[in-house]
């Protein structure tokens, strides 16, 4: 009895199996380079340049102030032995805050939900939308079943050129 209930799912998984490869064929694929769209696109690369001079503007913000606590630093090294204890403490406290200043700086430019990111987010956000809008677009007009990114596969070894739609997306963008 367990032999026949193993040979019937051993049908089945083959079944399935077989079933899953015929529709594989069905299925129409294309492939776009989402690196190669976005670096011909004029509007990303602006979009590059402004969070590129911002993003040293502020950089230049935290450089002043982290030369602000290298400076307090040295004078305190070099006076404390004259000190009063509590002047001691009043100096390693105000270079404290310093630090605590530049980290605080940092966080709020650069970090994980700093006004970097949201900076990048509305400035790049709206292009890509227009991309994925574009590429549905030539999906549904051509009947692809799938659209993958080439540049973010690595296990993609080898794909036909007639495959990349990249250019046409470019060319639904506007862009040359």
């Amino acid at each position: 009895m367990k032999k026949i209930i193993i040979i019937h799912y051993s049908l089945l998984i083959a079944a399935l199996l077989l079933c899953g490869t015929v529709f594989a064929k069905d299925q129409s694929i294309a492939y776009v380079d989402l690196q190669y769209i976005l670096h011909n696109l004029p509007q990303y690369e602006s979009a590059n340049d402004q969070l590129t001079l911002i993003s040293k503007r502020w950089q230049k913000e935290i450089d002043a102030l982290q030369e602000e606590v290298r400076v307090l630093t040295t004078n305190y090294q070099t006076e404390q032995i004259f000190l009063s204890e509590a002047m001691r403490a009043q100096r390693e406290e105000e270079i404290l805050r310093k630090e605590n200043e530049v980290l605080e700086l940092k966080r709020k430019y650069f970090g994980a939900d700093g006004e970097l990111y949201k900076k990048r987010e509305a400035l790049l956000k709206p292009i890509q939308d227009d991309i994925y809008n574009a590429i549905q677009e030539l999906a549904d007009e051509n009947r692809y079943d799938i659209v993958k990114d080439r540049s973010a596969d690595p296990g993609l070894l080898y794909m036909s050129n007639k495959l990349d739609i990249s250019d046409q997306v470019l060319r639904k963008l506007g862009a040359k």
